[in-house]
């Protein structure tokens, strides 16, 4: 049978996905430093017989596409890589997307060892990226492997993108779709921990200026705080959060507190103990519904601030700007056929049901439905608790298990010539 084949084949090349893992890993592939991890993952493509194609992305056409979202403008030294395995015709065409870039390791004290070591230890790789998500792209690259080496020949191209810019809003992935990388589907490793998610939700950076009147604090009477006054705006993004909440009743949500959160993160106001504030700046993140639109959401919390019942605020009303990182919500629906493919894929390999559920955060698969007509999954070998945290690490078995459940998967989704 071909899962014992694709098992066999897994165990055998077990200790090489290892080192390659490793060997990513100990490329510190920050923003603007991605080139030494992105050709480790071009050679290996090379290797494997893909179609390569390894681009720094730019240009007006995506910069000045209205999803771009990019803290910079230059991609230099940023190469985005994909690899094309082509079918010989008949079958669907997949997309396996992992991004490369990760976030910085944070304070290397509280880590045990060196962020980018790559230390193999105890059944784990230990490193920055290696649940979020360089495990889940070495699983990608290994069911490509497999296949190719058990002489598969698939009826459906599969493309294979390392992209990066992920973590600053998804600039790679738009990159790759306006190059012309489309497909009839795509499955993204992100860290799900193994549960699938066929919804995952948007999110948006805000910044709100709340605006008082200075004085000295000895007549503070004289002014308006602006710290008081942001009390109130806080007290109303709560409110918005929980009416916003309230009206989901996703059960692929059922196991999650808040489904669309929104998180003020950032306070800054006052500059003199004596003084009393004129100006408090608020900056958050606000989720957005799988469904629902970008713009749909900023309107929502543009009219909760000019419906605060205070006569100050109705006559200076705070200033709300939207800025930095967003992702686009995406919805795929649960009979889906990737889902159908996907699912029964992890029956198969795994011997029990999957957890279906909606992600907790956005992803790349939101631009890919949206810009690319490319309807997307999200199913990885990475735990996010354990991802922008010290001492990140992926379990070896779980990366090796998700990617017999692609290479199952993508057997079933493109199809085999003679079958």
């Amino acid at each position: 049978m071909v899962k014992e084949r694709i098992r066999a084949w897994m165990r055998e090349h077990t200790e090489e996905a290892v080192q390659f893992l490793s060997a990513l890993v100990q490329e510190a592939s920050l923003s603007g430093q991605e080139t030494g991890a992105q050709q480790r993952v071009a050679d290996k493509l090379a290797t494997l017989g893909l179609i390569v194609d390894m681009w720094e992305p730019g240009g007006e056409e995506l910069i000045r596409h209205p999803y771009f979202c990019s803290p910079r403008q230059s991609f230099i030294g940023s190469p985005n890589v994909v690899g094309v395995w082509k079918g010989c015709g008949g079958g669907r065409s997949l997309i396996l997307n992992g991004h490369i870039d990760i976030v910085p390791p944070g304070d290397t004290s509280r880590w045990t060892a060196d962020p980018y070591s790559g230390r193999v230890e105890n059944g784990r790789v230990y490193g920055r990226g290696t649940t979020d998500m360089k495990g889940g792209n070495v699983s990608l690259l290994l069911a490509i492997q497999c296949l190719k080496e058990l002489d598969v020949q698939l009826k459906g191209d599969v493309i294979f993108q390392s992209v990066i810019e992920e973590e600053s809003g998804g600039s790679g992935t738009l990159a790759a779709v306006l190059r012309g990388y489309t497909a009839d589907a795509a499955i993204i490793p992100e860290p799900t921990g193994m549960k699938i998610f066929p919804k995952q939700q948007g999110s948006m950076w805000f910044r709100i200026h709340v605006y008082g009147r200075a004085a000295h604090g000895g007549t503070r009477y004289e002014g308006v705080s602006a710290i008081e006054k942001s009390v109130l705006v806080m007290e109303a993004v709560r409110s918005l959060e929980q009416k916003r909440n309230e009206v989901i009743t996703d059960p692929l949500y059922a196991a999650t507190p808040i489904p669309i959160p929104i998180n003020i993160g950032k306070i800054s106001g006052g500059d003199w103990p004596s003084s009393v504030p004129d100006v408090v700046v608020l900056e958050g993140r606000m989720g957005v519904a799988p469904e629902e639109e970008l713009d749909m959401a900023r309107q929502c919390l543009d009219d909760a601030l000019m419906q605060i019942e205070d006569d100050w605020l109705r006559d200076n009303p705070p200033e709300l700007e939207w800025f930095g990182a967003q992702w686009v919500p995406g919805s795929l629906d649960t009979e889906h056929e990737l889902m159908n493919c996907l699912v029964d894929a992890y029956r198969n390999i795994l011997e029990e049901e999957p957890v279906v559920e909606a992600a907790p955060w956005g992803t790349d698969g939101g631009l890919l439905a949206k810009v690319g007509e490319t309807p997307a999954v999200v199913f990885g070998p990475g735990t996010t608790a354990l991802a922008h945290y010290p001492d990140e690490h992926i379990e070896i078995a779980r990366m090796m298990a998700c990617a017999e459940v692609v290479a199952l998967s993508v057997l079933q989704w493109c199809g085999v010539r003679g079958s």
